[in-house]
């Protein structure tokens, strides 16, 4: 039974860098539920996997055509809920699609015309039609801010494009550089943009964040490819900052 999951997952059988945990306790499930809605009442889900005090916030596609983040995001879970020892004493916080309405019109901005990532209350906010008069006045900006405070993450990834780097917010540069051993992207400092969720998270908050810029084309990558280019990079922040042994066994079965 164990292969035959296995193949279904991989479509061949490779040794696993972890074991699997058979009967999964309680406290490593996921939950999913709905923690708000878009501006045209798309619903915006959550997904939370393990217990533990080491927390990562993990977010995609706040701006709504850049979507290469969401497949990522989604084939972490599996990974996660498949491997739940790497949750043993921690907890991860995913938000696949953090703007539904702008994914769905393949447009940047929500369906007001706000650019998410321009609308938190940060000390270089400016405010303006595309960033809103007001800090949070859009409801998906509200949901990653309630989020980041019921949650209080140690680090948070957010994934964009096409930029092709991965830059950072806060004291996050050795948690970038660490994430940058994992993939082709180098390290970029791009600056804290006016309101953006790294100018509030990394130096409003203290928290270190970094925003991995895949590149543009990898909105034509197809889930596997995407997973095999950059899962190691989300599985690094969540581990941060522990031994690389997980990651290299991750890179050495999954990604070969």
């Amino acid at each position: 039974m164990t292969l035959f999951v296995l193949l279904a997952f991989t479509g061949c059988y490779r040794p696993t860098p972890y074991p699997e945990i058979v009967g999964v306790p309680k406290s490593l499930m996921s939950e999913t539920r709905i923690v708000g809605r878009s501006v045209e009442h798309r619903p915006i889900e959550c997904l939370v996997l393990g217990e533990g005090k080491d927390v990562t916030l993990i977010l995609a596609t706040i701006h709504g055509n850049e979507p290469a983040g969401t497949p990522l995001v989604q084939n972490l879970r599996e990974h996660l809920q498949r491997y739940p020892r790497l949750l043993q004493g921690r907890r991860v916080v995913l938000l696949p699609v953090a703007n539904p309405d702008g994914l769905a019109h393949n447009r940047r901005h929500n369906a007001r015309g706000i650019d998410l990532n321009r609308n938190f209350a940060t000390a270089n906010r400016i405010n303006s039609p595309t960033s809103g008069y007001r800090a949070l006045s859009e409801p998906e900006a509200r949901v990653i801010e309630q989020l980041i405070r019921q949650y209080a993450p140690d680090r948070i990834v957010s994934i964009h494009q096409p930029l092709a780097c991965i830059d950072y917010d806060g004291p996050a540069q050795l948690l970038a550089q660490r994430c940058a051993q994992h993939c082709n992207l180098p390290v970029k400092k791009l600056g804290a943009r006016p309101g953006s969720l790294g100018s509030y998270a990394g130096l409003r908050l203290g928290i270190p964040i970094i925003t991995l810029e895949l590149p543009g084309r990898a909105s034509r990558l197809n889930r596997q490819s995407l997973w095999q280019r950059y899962g190691a990079v989300l599985i690094a922040a969540i581990v941060y900052p522990d031994s690389v042994t997980l990651i290299e066994g991750f890179k050495k079965h999954f990604l070969n």
